[in-house]
């Protein structure tokens, strides 16, 4: 099967899907290609800030999302033992200090409102395989494989929206510098007891941060920071010393805790890295989000990040289209209105993670 497209996006997640809406509201005709079956998938990066807020506000898509289900933070607590030692609130004009947005809702309302219009096109159970260049070296869209059957996609730009482990900049040969940061992180969630407060609490736990996210859905969304490589070691031991600091610090969770997290396949294990690709362009191929530009949990910025990259390349994007120039020199006005401030925040991530302990200091 070949298609044709203006735009093909390679990775269906929040900032794939919103910059595919995006360009199709704009006329670019796009399709995105997403190797998952459906919306329903796994996630943790699932907390917005106040400036994605915004930016899905003035896309008049926020309050699709929040009619699928959104929960509001209204505070961020650090605790030693049971002692709140500090607290982050709502600024001024301010609600909350970050929300809970399932990604199946968020990328459920962007789809939703994408329906009907001719210029998006969703692919599911689709798998990039290879990258297709024209005699000049542009890349001229993708073959892949759809339900175990070969399909070409014929474009003009081609977006690596793929994740971390990007096919599309490893196809590319996009050298990516990559940093661990010496810890990585055990997620798990359990239900929330009655009149759980949606907070965001932050326990140190042997010089380790160990973070509880409220959740939509009576949810409790935990990480437990530990050293780089340490969880073969760690799992080899019983898990419920493991998990006493948390019900010290939080004894209404002991029954939650008990009946949902009984062995260590209860928890998953997240490697912890950030990266910086060399370029995040290409002659017609362009990078977003953790396929440039990988993030680490802390701050829970990723998600963030990604999406503003979509925000922003959009309407770059449609006018190198319409003026029928996309190679890497038009397209690095991108990179160059974003590069700055990822590095920023990425410095920032490390300065926070340096600097945990004085967090759970009284003030």
């Amino acid at each position: 099967m070949n298609l044709q497209a203006d735009v093909c996006i390679v990775g269906g997640g929040p900032a794939g899907t919103l910059l595919g809406h995006l360009l199709a509201k704009n006329g670019i005709l796009t399709i995105i290609i997403e190797r998952s079956t459906g919306v329903n998938r796994q996630f943790r990066g699932e907390h917005i800030n106040g400036e994605t807020e915004a930016i899905l506000k003035e896309h008049h898509l926020f309050n699709k999302i929040e009619e699928l289900g959104i929960l509001k933070m209204k505070k961020v607590e650090y605790f030693s033992g049971r002692n709140i030692v500090n607290s982050i609130t709502p600024g001024t004009h301010e609600d909350h200090v970050g929300i809970h947005v399932p990604q199946a809702h968020l990328l459920t309302a962007i789809i939703q409102e994408s329906e009907g219009n001719q210029n998006f096109q969703l692919l599911f159970n689709t798998t990039v395989k290879e990258l297709i260049q024209d005699e000049k070296g542009f890349y001229t869209g993708v073959k892949a494989i759809q339900n175990g059957e070969e399909i070409h996609i014929s474009s003009k730009v081609t977006i690596g929206a793929d994740g971390r482990y990007s096919t599309v900049r490893k196809l590319a040969k996009i050298p990516t510098i990559e940093m661990t940061h010496g810890y990585d992180v055990l997620w798990a969630k359990i239900p929330a007891p009655a009149g759980w407060e949606p907070t965001t609490r932050m326990v140190l736990v042997n010089g380790h941060q160990l973070a509880l996210f409220s959740q939509t859905g009576g949810l409790i969304q935990i990480g437990w920071n530990i050293a780089e490589g340490s969880f073969p070691e760690l799992r080899k031991g019983s898990l419920q010393p493991f998990l006493e600091p948390l019900i010290e610090s939080f004894p209404e969770l002991e029954e939650s805790v008990n009946n949902h997290l009984r062995s260590w396949k209860d928890l998953v294990c997240l490697k912890v890295q950030s990266s910086r690709s060399d370029t995040w362009v290409e002659n017609g191929l362009i990078l977003i989000g953790d396929a440039a530009h990988t993030m680490t949990p802390t701050g829970a910025i990723g998600i963030n990040s990604g999406m503003k990259d979509a925000h922003i390349l959009a309407p770059l994007l449609t006018q190198a289209i319409i003026e029928g120039n996309v190679s890497a020199d038009q397209l690095k006005l991108f990179e160059m209105s974003r590069k700055n401030e990822v590095k920023t925040q990425q410095i920032m991530q490390l300065k926070q993670e340096t600097s945990l302990k004085e967090k759970f200091a009284y003030r």
